[in-house]
């Protein structure tokens, strides 16, 4: 699939991953010039090959190289007008066994990336403004066994967004989150794929079923949607309920109540 020629530029950061995939297509069916960077040259090969995507080879832990690869587009199209970090990683560990490598690690690919992307954006959109759009987790609105790691993180970000929102809104840049739930990607497979685990997951979320990529991603491509821009500072959940309702009970016809 070709690129539209004219249209918003938009960058797409992990956007080989399995939520980063699909906000490329979605966006690219609304009209974007998707321009998606990642670490993994046969993946960007192949999006570049099988789709025609605008690719460019970034390292998700070093925070120059993401903020040089937004410089680059920038200057190469005159200007970008939204940005999607979907780079990310899950640790299960509880703290006293997670190693200092092991959370640097965390907070490098969740935490630095988000904050290069948003210093890398508001060099690029603050004469002529637009959006960007960072991925938390639920895990930073309710308190889950083994997540120290990551919800630090991820709650790092959403504070990372709140702050850059006031900073950058007279330029006209907006910044908002999605919070997922536990959502069936390749990332968290070992989670999934595990009935057991699954199970579990299932029952902890609302609706009672686990997360699919594009439930995430169509709520990043609605955010980057020009026609959306009275929204900004906002970390929405995309979760089934997870974050937000303590106990699921399904219906049954002896509880009326339900």
């Amino acid at each position: 699939m070709s690129q539209t020629v004219g249209a918003p530029v938009t960058i797409v950061l992990g956007g080989i991953g399995s939520i980063g995939e699909e906000v490329v297509a979605m966006l690219q069916q609304l009209g974007h010039h998707v321009i998606v960077g990642g670490r993994i040259s046969e993946k960007l090969r192949c999006a570049s090959e099988d789709f025609g995507y605008e690719t460019f080879k970034m390292d998700a832990l070093n925070p120059e190289s993401i903020e040089q690869g937004i410089a680059g587009v920038a200057k190469e199209h005159g200007k970008i007008s939204r940005v999607a970090n979907c780079i990310g990683s899950i640790l299960l560990k509880p703290a006293h066994l997670t190693t200092d490598e092991e959370f640097a690690d965390v907070l490098q690919t969740n935490l630095w990336s988000s904050f290069a992307t948003v210093r890398g954006a508001a060099k690029a959109m603050r004469k002529t403004g637009g959006s960007a759009v960072l991925v938390s987790t639920a895990a930073t609105r309710i308190g889950i066994p083994n997540h120290e790691a990551i919800a630090a993180a991820k709650t790092g970000v959403e504070g990372l967004a709140r702050s850059a929102t006031a900073t950058y809104a007279n330029a006209g840049m907006r910044v908002n989150v999605v919070a997922p739930g536990l959502v069936k990607s390749e990332m968290s497979r070992r989670i999934w794929d595990n009935e057991t685990a699954a199970a579990s997951s299932r029952e902890m979320h609302a609706l009672g079923r686990l997360g699919e990529p594009r439930d995430v991603a169509s709520m990043i491509a609605w955010l980057l949607d020009p026609m959306n821009d009275w929204i900004t500072g906002q970390v929405i959940g995309i979760d089934g309920g997870f974050g937000s309702i303590v106990q699921r009970q399904r219906y049954s016809p002896k509880n009326e109540s339900i």
